[in-house]
């Protein structure tokens, strides 16, 4: 009777080592077939491989060789801090006037006190010719009393305002110094949307900073950034550009500049704007001859007209004039004075051509009359009500940034 019962022992546990290993197999297998089920529970030390994955789109297009290093050594000597003093002056009354007692006797002619104070900037420049040259913003340099360059290598300079152009923010400054590094000059007409932008300057007193990004977008008008005394087209980018870059350049991968870094919104995150290289070369070669830039202007104030802007023009009942409903530009006021007052121009005209040239927008009709020359007569070709009326308007010499 033991030995079956044995034999019936022995089998239900070569039963149970079977099913034992077979589970086991199974369960390998099921993991090769399946790695995604396989993966580490939080908490879980990644190797270093994985890691790696989650390091930032310009670490990874960067590579082990930084291309960035490169440009920055290349450019990085030419690049320096502009610092400024201005003395600004205001009349001030004295303490006294503002007791009621002193006021009942003099009045409002009590002689004012001249009160002075101290104002200081900061701002970047680039050095663009060996024989001390800087370029940087007007507003950087803008009525200032004293100009103090620092170079990168330690040494601190004065600097001469050579000439200034608040329309295009462009300003050259002179300094007297031996040994000085250039920096290469790129051309922005070459810059396409997705190139790295590379940002050099000292932001917020921070000085030699570099920040990295890319073109996001180029030919971005003046008027839509929000600057509308200014007619340039910028290249935008989404490097970090803070106050104290002003000034200072955005280059390219191989570190050559390809503009001028000028403006932020302070309403935005991470846009910044910067002058294309092209146009400030050919402004600095201006202000070295003769210290200032000669911009024609018609003397109008406009916008661009469509055909949906008109019609809800003319349908409302408190409109002042009735619009051609058609796309150019609408002139909204002519300045007293002014070529376009002489020319016979009115409000309420619909510019649509210029020489021939068909005008649909405001950014078009002011880069066309920024291409021509003081004293050129232009011909405009303007929609009045439902006639067509032919203009010669003779240019002039921009006084005023805000006017066109």
């Amino acid at each position: 009777m033991r030995v079956p019962q044995m034999r019936r022992s022995l089998r239900q546990v070569t039963t149970h080592v079977m099913a034992i290993i077979l589970g086991v197999a199974f369960t390998f297998a099921s993991l090769k077939v399946s790695p995604s089920q396989a993966e580490p529970a939080p908490g879980y030390n990644n190797p270093p491989q994985i890691v790696a994955q989650r390091q930032s789109p310009a670490a990874i297009a960067v590579g082990n060789s930084s291309f960035v290093t490169a440009a920055v050594n290349r450019v990085g000597p030419a690049v320096v801090r502009i610092d400024t003093e201005r003395t600004v002056t205001r009349r001030t009354t004295d303490p006294f006037m503002d007791d009621p007692f002193f006021r009942r006797f003099f009045g409002d002619s009590f002689p004012q006190q001249p009160s002075q104070r101290q104002v200081r900037g900061l701002g970047s420049g680039v050095i663009f010719d060996s024989s001390g040259l800087v370029l940087t913003n007007a507003h950087v340099v803008d009525k200032a009393d004293r100009v103090t360059v620092r170079l990168k290598d330690g040494r601190t300079v004065d600097g001469k305002v050579q000439g200034v152009d608040e329309v295009t923010d462009l300003a050259v400054v002179k300094i007297n110094a031996r040994n000085l590094p250039v920096a290469p000059l790129g051309s922005s007409g070459k810059v396409q949307v997705g190139d790295w932008a590379i940002a050099v300057g000292n932001p917020l007193g921070f000085d030699n900073t570099v920040t990295l990004g890319i073109v996001s977008t180029l030919k971005r008008p003046s008027s839509q950034v929000g600057i509308s005394d200014k007619r340039l087209d910028f290249i935008q980018t989404d490097a970090a550009i803070n106050p104290g870059n002003s000034g200072g350049p955005l280059v390219n991968d191989r570190g050559e500049v390809i503009g001028i870094n000028t403006a932020i919104r302070a309403d935005a995150m991470g846009i910044g704007f910067a002058i294309p290289i092209d146009k400030a070369k050919d402004i600095a070669s201006q202000l070295q001859r003769n210290g200032k830039v000669a911009h024609p202007y018609l003397g109008v104030q406009m916008i661009t007209l469509t055909p949906d802007l008109a019609k809800q023009n003319n349908n409302d009942p408190n409109s002042a004039i009735i619009i051609p409903e058609i796309n150019g530009v609408l002139v909204m006021r002519v300045l007293p004075n002014s070529p376009a007052a002489s020319s016979g121009m009115r409000r309420g005209d619909v510019i649509v051509e210029i020489d021939g040239k068909v005008i649909k927008t405001a950014e078009q009709l002011q880069n066309t009359v920024e291409n021509s020359q003081v004293g050129q007569n232009l011909q405009l070709k303007v929609q009045r009500g439902r006639q067509t009326q032919q203009l010669s308007i003779r240019t002039g010499e921009l006084q005023n940034a805000s006017l066109n």
